[in-house]
């Protein structure tokens, strides 16, 4: 009798763990890809930052060009 109270007892705790190394596994595979999510985060946001700095850069440069110094503008020297 008691080897059959073994014998379920160790069936039982080969399903447990069977049960929790499942659920570790999901976990695991569920934060790898939110790494792999931010990951593709941080270079959409990377890419967007080097747009918008080349787009100041034109802008600033658009500036330069249709510039036209007035007599105000210019210091005297007294």
């Amino acid at each position: 009798m008691l080897y059959i109270f073994g014998i379920v007892a160790l069936v039982m705790s080969g399903i447990i763990v069977e049960t929790i190394t499942k659920h570790k596994e999901k976990i695991m595979k569920t934060k790898a890809e939110m790494l792999r999510d931010e990951i593709e985060l941080e270079k959409f946001k990377q890419q967007n930052y080097i747009i918008e700095t080349e787009k100041m850069k034109i802008e600033l440069e658009k500036m330069k060009l249709n510039y036209t110094p007035s007599k105000n503008d210019s210091m005297e020297i007294r």
